[in-house]
């Protein structure tokens, strides 16, 4: 497998042209006209470049003052917000992105050329299979504190999507507890994913020394549902769990969220009697771990 990933990216380098100093003949190097492509008409701060396109901060830096140096970009502190630096296209920057971007449809019209309409379909298709795999294989899972920036856009999304998904709405101030405090160590623990920097998803354990552990706040971001990350998220889960003595998983659910009812029952979840009095729950599962 490792071998076959690497001849594809071989293949993928060399007929984007990865390889070339002067990408598309304009005399710059891909990385400039990439970061060029993402900082687009309207400017982008400097620091969402670096986490969309996982650069290290001085490779872009790096790269910005190439394209400065060129008189088509300019970063400057952002209005907002003094601290945050933000990456503009000049008149000349803007015209160059548009002869990158005609260049680039001239690229894929010489790539899909030579193909019959069935091969143009079957590469195509296959192209966006593995872009979505890419974006998988790109997610990262990590502990945070709940009131971290993050997470709390995660909670909130979370909280939006049930009181859209529920008959009669969802207010989390009836709900059985997931506080702050009881999703920080030594009381629990918040997982976060994250994908080129932006929150994807999220999940929470309470713990109860002496009975089993709670499964709170599981939620994925529309954008990434069907990439397996709800499994992973719960695989995280259960593995935290278990390094801290956990024998017993519990978790409650909603009958509306049909995909979370299927993903607990595939991964071995089995549904109990209720083990306690959540108002918005319709079944209750546990895992012995």
């Amino acid at each position: 497998m490792i071998d076959q990933v690497r001849r594809f990216n071989r293949a993928v380098t060399q007929r984007a042209g990865a390889l070339d100093d002067a990408f598309g003949g304009r005399g710059r190097p891909l990385g400039q006209a990439r970061v060029l492509w993402e900082i687009g008409p309207d400017g982008r701060d400097v620091r969402d470049l670096r986490a969309w396109l996982d650069l290290d901060s001085g490779y872009l830096s790096r790269l910005l003052r190439a394209l400065e140096r060129d008189g088509l970009v300019i970063v400057e502190a952002s209005e907002a917000d003094g601290r945050i630096r933000t990456a503009r296209l000049t008149a000349a920057g803007r015209a160059e992105r548009a002869e990158f971007d005609r260049l680039s449809d001239d690229a894929a019209v010489s790539l899909l050329g030579p193909l019959s309409q069935r091969q143009r379909g079957r590469l195509v298709a296959a192209m966006a299979e593995v872009e979505r795999l890419l974006d998988a294989s790109a997610i990262v899972i990590g502990a945070r504190d709940p009131r971290d920036p993050d997470a709390r856009r995660c909670l909130r999304a979370y909280v939006d999507e049930l009181a859209g998904r529920f008959d009669g709405g969802f207010d989390p101030a009836r709900s059985i507890s997931a506080a702050d405090h009881e999703m920080t160590a030594p009381a629990g623990l918040f997982l976060v994913a994250t994908l080129h920097g932006e929150p994807a998803g999220c999940g929470a354990l309470k713990f109860h020394p002496g009975a089993p552990a709670e499964i709170k706040r599981m939620w994925v971001a529309s954008a990434v549902r069907g990439l397996g990350l709800g499994r992973r998220l719960l695989a995280g889960l259960e593995a935290r769990a278990a390094e801290h003595g956990v024998r017993v998983l519990r978790l409650e659910t909603n009958q509306a969220l049909t995909e979370a009812i299927s993903l607990y029952r595939a991964a071995g979840y089995r549904e109990v009697p209720a083990f306690n009095d959540e108002p918005y729950a319709h079944h209750w599962f546990e895992k012995s771990l």
